[in-house]
């Protein structure tokens, strides 16, 4: 559906550069990165709103790159959702059809078709500033699904909603997508956003794209530290892979060697998922291969769960439910045991 080969975009002191992505029709594909990265001037290049210093743009099999916006048969919606504030729903809704002089019958047609799609009904005859901001999103979808587009972009859509709102539009996007079928580019720098969403994910940093692949990919095989600190997988540590036979090595780091499992040899960064890490107060009966004592020496509690941090050296950031922590009695200062299984750590 869309192929993007060397793009390079360059805006007053920011380089866009040497982007290649490829999405496929249907798909619903998450840009996610930092403030900053480059996520929204990509989304406006992809729609025609900025002049491309190199590289090419192609939707659908037609080369789209120097093509006018307006010809793309693409729509976008921004996090404001810029609905129009002296224009009804109905009439917000239906702007795009009556610009492109549709016929008063295929006007209502898809009028009823977006309404009963998203469930806005009541809200035809009121103004945007007596909506929610759940209910202005919903427009703000239907407004831009009624002109059909062949490629749906979405610019941090929840990041201005509360969490209750946040919550249902996410399901309403997934269920829509489900539904209608358009191919959908969506920028975020929300990770559980890009995993529940996302098909695949493109993670962009410094202006250039640093690993395209799904959730698990991102998530349990990040490719550098840069994509492993976005997935926040909090436990990096630098060192080399050494010994063993075939793909049972040992990668040792400041003062600990760690199982793993891996065909690399040398230096290299390995990575652990905190909620991966087993914390117990005797070692724990297991085929993990990786047992550790140490000492908690710091703890953060983020409500249901809490992020203990275990210091053998080095230091080890450990994931609990807040039933486990109270149930154990841990606390600051205490002697731990942790484990986890030599296929958790990724060797990159």
């Amino acid at each position: 559906m869309i192929r993007i080969r060397n793009l390079c975009v360059k805006l007053a002191d920011f380089v866009l550069h040497d982007v290649n992505l490829d999405v496929k029709p249907g798909e619903y594909f998450i840009i996610l990165g930092p403030t900053g990265a480059g996520k929204t001037v990509l989304l406006e290049s992809i729609a025609g709103l900025y002049q491309l210093k190199g590289g090419q743009i192609w939707l659908g099999g037609k080369e789209v790159t120097r093509l006018e916006p307006e010809k793309r048969g693409i729509s976008i919606v921004y996090q404001d959702q810029a609905l129009f504030p002296h224009l009804s729903v109905k009439d917000n809704i239906t702007f795009g059809l009556k610009l492109r002089r549709k016929s008063k019958q295929e006007i209502e047609q898809t009028l009823d078709w977006l309404v009963e799609l998203l469930g806005i009904s009541h809200l035809l005859h009121r103004k945007p500033d007596t909506l929610s901001g759940g209910e202005k999103q919903k427009v703000a979808l239907a407004r831009a699904l009624s002109t059909k587009p062949q490629l749906l972009l979405l610019d941090e859509p929840l990041s201005a909603l509360d969490p209750e709102n946040r919550e249902g539009v996410q399901r309403e996007l997934r269920r829509l997508h489900n539904q209608v079928k358009v191919t959908t580019v969506h920028v975020t720098h929300d990770f559980e956003e890009a995993i529940a969403l996302g098909d695949r994910i493109a993670v962009i940093g410094d202006g250039c794209i640093q690993q395209v692949g799904t959730s698990e990919q991102i998530f349990r095989q990040p490719n550098s530290e840069f994509v492993a600190r976005f997935a926040m997988v909090r436990n990096i540590f630098a060192g080399e892979v050494v010994g063993g036979n075939g793909e049972n090595a040992v990668f040792c780091t400041e003062g600990a060697k760690l199982a793993v499992v891996t065909d690399l040899r040398g230096k290299y960064h390995a990575s652990i998922r905190p909620e991966d890490i087993l914390i117990s107060h005797a070692p724990f009966p297991s085929s993990a291969r990786n047992c550790f004592c140490g000492s908690i020496t710091s703890i953060a509690d983020k409500g249901s769960t809490l992020y203990l941090t275990v210091t053998l050296p080095p230091d080890f950031t450990c994931l609990v439910t807040r039933n486990s922590f109270d149930a154990m009695g841990l606390a600051e200062g205490q002697k731990v045991y942790i484990t986890f299984k030599a296929s958790a750590v990724h060797i990159f």
